[in-house]
């Protein structure tokens, strides 16, 4: 968990996971094939080539990714900025808070490898093992809703904090009652999910979602014909507008969930009650869980405290949940796209070459990464900070939410910006013990990590002025991932051997050249086009247009210049594609 929200397929919670709430990721690093480090062999996947999968897989996440943003930005125009919205942020994370605790995590490094397992040793293909895991995982998801849903009031307090109103704790218990039964259809489709890719299916997982966006979509827009987009208090939220904003909210994850169904038949699974549960190994998913389950723990002891103190900040008429999820999205969309594209592509390299022992190749592997994350993410980095006002009124002012609203994101992305790059540096660093295969080192790791994030964000908080705070938190999530990264790269290498630091050095000051020196170039642009630290929505837009050109030139010409290997490389790809 990585100090951001979670996200389901609303795209708006924050671990490392696709936006869409997918549970794999896709697309094509390194000019190598787009499959994720827990997909099945080839041999497995049958008639459908790795070069079909990738093409299925890059255009759903391109489109699950825009559908994704659409709905965030549908959903900021109806509900606004203020209360209401961060209300409905607080009453989205309570559902996947408790998903993650329970099976999130376990989900992605136990069980679905354990399913490719049992698909290639077992005499039926792993189906009566899938079976009995899908069972008992329709149980325990079900009994977890029926809990959370008791506990819906304990809930709201320890996010929403106590000094909340009586109104404003009411909307979220309201909106939670609602959002919580999508703990069962959330965790239904990601297994589900898990048991078409060990089937070599990768199209149904990956478009699914994107019905569970459109609803949603559909949702917001007709809250705003009903109801208008404006900011009200959280009083004014009548039953309708709970009922139509919270139900289309459960009704697209549910329609998700449904319309995998189909897919499972097509791929010659039956989906049979099994109960007899010993013979799933719970002993054993349990040893290899444990560590993953303590991760996810700790990690919400982070969530805690965010938000609550966005709560506070939110209830001084500051920047809060929503307006830090929305920024908290652009830099997950970012990491999606470029930096788990290369750590999907990489995954399975690493994985090998830790089961051969050949850990020189893995450091190489990590070291490479490590380069191209960097080289690759910085420009877009140095877009958020210095393009953060336009971005922000050019995405997000809509509706009900303000140009208070979107100055308040402006500053918020502003300083999220230095966080972009640490973040995928350290998620690589995770993976690459998890290729080892380790999860109780990424465990261990974690428990500083979050202390120290703690701490940043209440100094902060307490130092600085209700308008900082938002701002505040993504600091402490800066620091605490830097530190997760050389943490990581301390503790690897005994285990690794030499990870090439002087390379990544030299390629860090490089980078950090040409990052400067495109900020500045694109900061005299900026200055010089029309608009203020108000502008109107074109002169927004063309501040965007072309700051970001000016920025991505000035950038690639130093690169070149600086001879960056992991950009001079990808230029000299282009250009001989371009020649053919």
């Amino acid at each position: 968990m990585s100090g951001g929200l979670y996200r389901s397929a609303n795209a708006g919670w924050g671990d490392d996971r696709r936006s869409d709430g997918a549970t794999y990721i896709s697309a094509e690093p390194l000019n190598q094939p787009a499959l994720e480090s827990t997909a099945p062999p080839a041999e497995q996947v049958g008639e459908t080539s790795a070069a079909t999968n990738s093409a299925v897989m890059a255009i759903g996440s391109l489109v699950s990714r825009g559908t994704g943003f659409l709905r965030t930005l549908a959903l900021t125009a109806a509900l606004g900025g203020a209360l209401v919205g961060d209300a409905y942020t607080t009453a989205q994370i309570l559902p996947g808070m408790v998903y993650e605790f329970l099976l999130g995590g376990i989900l992605t490094s136990v069980l679905i490898p354990v399913l490719v397992r049992r698909r290639k040793s077992d005499a039926d293909g792993g189906q009566a093992y899938a079976q009995r895991l899908l069972t008992l995982a329709v149980l325990a998801l079900g009994v977890a809703v029926l809990l959370a849903l008791l506990g819906a009031p304990l809930l709201t307090a320890l996010y929403g904090g106590d000094q909340s109103s009586e109104g404003y704790r009411k909307l979220v218990t309201a909106l939670s009652y609602l959002m919580l039964p999508m703990i069962f259809f959330t965790g239904l489709s990601a297994l589900i999910s898990a048991v078409l890719n060990t089937r070599g299916h990768f199209a149904a997982p990956m478009w699914a979602p994107i019905l569970n966006n459109l609803v949603v979509i559909g949702t917001a827009g007709l809250y705003i014909a009903i109801f208008g987009a404006e900011i009200i208090k959280p009083e004014e939220m009548t039953t309708g507008r709970v009922l139509l904003i919270g139900g289309g909210t459960l009704l697209g994850v549910a329609i998700q969930s449904f319309g995998l169904l189909p897919a499972l038949r097509k791929v010659g699974f039956r989906w049979k009650l099994r109960f007899d549960f010993r013979a799933l190994g719970l002993a054993e998913l349990g040893r290899l869980g444990i560590w993953m389950f303590c991760y996810v723990a700790v990690s919400q002891i982070g969530l805690i405290v965010l938000f609550n103190l966005l709560n506070r900040a939110g209830r001084e008429n500051a920047a809060g949940p929503l307006i830090y999820n929305n920024v908290f999205l652009l830099l997950m969309m970012a990491h999606g796209i470029i930096a788990v594209s290369i750590i999907t592509a990489l995954m399975p390299r690493m994985s090998a070459a830790a089961a051969d022992g050949r850990y020189a190749d893995l450091a190489a592997d990590l070291s490479r990464g490590t380069r191209t994350v960097s080289a690759v993410l910085a420009p877009i980095a140095v877009c958020y900070a210095v393009l953060a006002t336009p971005l922000a009124n050019t995405l997000f002012r809509y509706g009900a939410f303000s140009a208070e609203n979107a100055d308040a994101t402006s500053l918020v992305l502003l300083v999220a910006a230095v966080a972009l790059v640490p973040f995928a540096v350290s998620q690589l660093f995770t993976f690459a013990f998890y290729a080892l295969p380790d999860t109780r080192t990424p465990a261990l790791i974690n428990i500083p990590v979050v202390a120290l994030r703690i701490g940043v964000q209440i100094v902060l908080f307490a130092a600085f002025s209700a308008s900082f705070a938002a701002a505040g938190m993504m600091i402490g999530n800066a620091v605490s991932y830097l530190a997760a990264a050389i943490g990581s790269a301390w503790l690897l290498r005994p285990r690794v051997g030499r990870i090439g630091l002087g390379g990544i050095v030299r390629t860090l000051g490089k980078v950090l050249v040409a990052a400067a020196g495109a900020a500045l170039v694109g900061l005299l642009v900026v200055w010089l086009l029309p608009g203020d630290d108000t502008p109107s929505r074109l002169e927004a837009i063309v501040q965007l247009v072309i700051g970001g050109a000016v920025i991505a030139g000035t950038y690639l010409g130093l690169a070149m210049l600086l001879r960056i290997g992991e950009i001079t490389e990808v230029v000299g790809m282009v250009r001989r594609r371009l020649g053919r």
